[in-house]
């Protein structure tokens, strides 16, 4: 009775012990994709009041929790039962990823209609505002959702081989950095501004120059922090759909081998985003078309 105990507890070290080593391993190879989450998300989750931050993130932080409880199930079974369909999964993710990258760049230069009839310096109503709030929340989420399919499966793809309590303990814990970390800084980016004031004041109290020179820092920084943020975000999502075709095709890769990965990633990513967005700004006009 005594040694079935305690090889029950040796059993228990040996898996625990796997599973440090393992989540190491999934770390550092989900590192990349979890720099392209925290800038994806943190463009996501700016452009609110700020009364409105904090909750519209716990909304998309819920969000991902969801989409993590959805995906990693369904992932676990497919890798044991259908193998084969991750890639073509992924894929399919890729294509939404490029087209958003690509869609941001054409509004930039192209902005929607609704962006240039929007002149009115009249407040939108409590109605309107939880609306945008709405969309915007739906629109992190998805893209939540297809960023964290692409980091479940790399993790997963580092501990195939092991057991299955390895597996769905390396590859969960994995998915609650992707969320509690990537969410995390960004409430402290959201709330730079915030904490900027907070030291004016207290520096004003204090008559403390030091102080108050970090506020204004802070508050002069959140802008360029967030435009930079939505750049990076929009790069990130064109790279990580670039590097999905380039990683599982070998062709791609082959033709790419000369040139840097990142560019390389980025190009195709750019090029797959451009046929996206040709494809559905050609169905959105056929189906004006035939509404008329």
């Amino acid at each position: 009775m005594a040694t079935g105990f305690f090889a029950l507890f040796d059993d228990i070290a040996i898996l625990m012990d796997d599973v440090a080593v393992m989540s190491k391993v999934a770390t550092k190879k989900t590192a990349g994709i979890l720099g392209d989450d925290l800038a994806v998300s943190a463009d996501k989750a700016s452009g609110f009041t700020s009364s409105r931050e904090l909750p519209v993130l716990w909304a998309i932080t819920k969000g991902s929790l969801l989409n993590k409880l959805i995906i990693l199930p369904i992932a676990f079974l497919l890798s044991a039962f259908l193998p084969w369909t991750i890639i073509p999964i992924l894929m399919l993710g890729g294509v939404y990823l490029a087209y958003e990258g690509a869609e941001k760049i054409y509004e930039y230069f192209v902005p929607h209609e609704t962006s240039k009839e929007r002149t009115s310096l009249e407040p939108l109503s409590k109605e309107a505002i939880l609306e945008v709030e709405n969309q915007k929340i739906k629109s992190a989420i998805l893209t939540d959702f297809i960023l964290s399919i692409e980091i479940v499966i790399i993790a997963l793809s580092t501990v195939t081989e092991h057991s299955l309590a390895t597996q769905i303990i390396v590859v969960s814990f994995i998915a609650l950095i992707a969320t509690l970390g990537v969410y995390g800084i960004v409430a402290l980016l959201v709330r730079m501004d915030d904490v900027g004031y907070s030291l004016i004041e207290k520096g004003e109290k204090r008559e403390s120059e030091q102080l108050q020179k970090t506020g204004r820092f802070l508050v002069l920084a959140l802008p360029k922090v967030i435009k930079s943020l939505t750049v990076i975000g929009t790069i990130a999502m064109l790279l990580v759909a670039g590097g999905i075709y380039v990683h599982n095709i070998p062709e791609l890769h082959h033709l790419l081998h000369a040139i840097p990965t990142i560019l390389g990633d980025l190009l195709i990513g750019a090029l797959i985003g451009a046929v996206a967005l040709i494809l559905m700004k050609i169905f959105i006009n056929i189906k004006l078309l035939i509404n008329k």
